[in-house]
């Protein structure tokens, strides 16, 4: 689901719970500026919707999000962007690219693409042809 410069998708296989997944994407695209201060989120009703999931789920998200002062809701409004940037996950970042990496191999190991060609693809990439990004 793609919502202005950003776009939310969700993982089952994962492990990681869907409203983490929620925050993450959230955090990410801000931290990207792809987010920025004053620019509204999708409401919890919508992206539930478009995500198929239970809007307590999105709502359990924009919730701490709102508690880590990243988000503002204006009750009647939206919920909006803060001033307040999220902080990056220095001490996770390993772990999350690696997760990240291993996904995307096994993505393309789905697709038939053995390794060598997915590494050949990621440096061939052009990054205007991506959508949503």
């Amino acid at each position: 689901m793609t919502y202005g410069d950003i776009t939310i998708s969700l993982d089952s296989a994962s492990g990681v719970p869907f409203y983490r997944q929620v925050i993450q994407h959230v955090e990410h695209a801000i931290l990207a500026g792809r987010l920025l201060p004053g620019d509204r989120l999708p409401t919890i009703r919508s992206l539930a919707i478009e995500l198929k999931i239970n809007p307590n789920t999105i709502a359990k998200a924009y919730g701490e999000l709102e508690i880590r002062g990243i988000v503002i809701t204006q009750v009647g409004s939206g919920t909006y962007v803060s001033d307040r940037k999220p902080t990056a996950p220095e001490d996770g970042l390993p772990a999350k690219i690696d997760e990240t990496v291993a996904r995307f191999i096994r993505d393309m190991a789905a697709l038939g693409v053995d390794r060598a060609s997915a590494v050949e693809l990621v440096r061939n990439h052009k990054e205007d042809r991506t959508c949503g990004s």
